[in-house]
């Protein structure tokens, strides 16, 4: 997958640990998502999320990406390719700069990236959200997310 493709709008990079500084800047800017679903983010956890991988995964198929405006960090990607079926791509987790939230800027990712997962190939897009936070819940409603199962956290899935 050519990540540069998720976006037109924001330039799109993998994510290292040179970045874990301006991703931990990024989600500490977010208390609400972290009221739901604790602990607080520390730049110890930052590094085991761009290393964790679901069942059957190997890194091959794991993209954790930013994506920029010039030199600054917008938003937070872990994507995963083919999770949980061949044709599934999984977001692991996906945060905006709390500054831009409300502008859209979520919202156009999310489409972008949508658009380019199918011109990829998937047929859908399944996520885990906090079943408890209402602002999560209504984001990933607005841009085409559907519940479709109720586990520890609730199950949403958009088909491409």
């Amino acid at each position: 997958m050519d990540i540069c493709r998720l976006s037109g709008r924001y330039g799109v990079r993998r994510l290292g640990r040179e970045d874990i500084g301006a991703v931990y800047e990024l989600c500490r800017g977010n208390p609400l998502f972290y009221r739901y679903h604790p602990p607080f983010v520390t730049k110890e956890s930052i590094l085991a999320d761009m290393s964790a991988l679901p069942p059957g995964k190997g890194y091959e198929d794991k993209h954790y990406v930013g994506f920029f405006e010039g030199e600054g960090l917008v938003a937070v990607l872990d994507l995963i390719e083919g999770y949980p079926t061949p044709s599934t791509a999984y977001i692991g987790f996906f945060m905006t700069e709390a500054s831009v939230q409300g502008s859209g800027v979520g919202t156009a990712i999310v489409s972008e990236l949508a658009k380019a997962l199918k011109g990829f190939g998937f047929e859908r897009i399944r996520l885990g959200a906090d079943g408890d936070n209402p602002q999560s819940v209504a984001f990933w409603r607005k841009n085409g997310f559907s519940a479709v199962e109720e586990k520890d956290f609730l199950v949403m899935e958009r088909i491409l």
